[in-house]
């Protein structure tokens, strides 16, 4: 499964919440609502979740299931946030990723 689009729907300038992205995987399925934090060892990525009416807690509605896939998202979100500060491109941009 390959990212083939990654959008920079939204950017924060206050908080621990940094930007919020779409991610296309094989022209074909999309996940919606990725979230870029600031944690205390740096930029993550959070996938999208809903919230658990019982104890408040958060469940992902989607989620790699290895390391390998969740790295190479996390990997190529942040490029897509970091190319944007560098350019200051605030706008919504697109970054499509074309295989070598």
């Amino acid at each position: 499964m390959e990212i083939t689009n990654i959008k920079l729907k939204k950017l924060f300038w206050q908080g621990k919440l940094k930007g919020i992205v779409t991610v296309t995987f094989d022209d074909a399925f999309v996940v919606h609502d990725l979230k870029i934090v600031e944690g205390k060892s740096g930029l993550f990525i959070a996938m999208p979740g809903k919230k658990i009416s019982s104890d408040g807690s958060f469940k992902d509605i989607a989620h790699p299931i290895n390391s390998e896939m969740r790295n190479k998202i996390q990997t190529a979100v942040l490029k897509v946030y970091e190319d944007a500060m560098k350019e200051q491109n605030f706008n919504a941009i697109a970054l499509d990723i074309e295989e070598n």
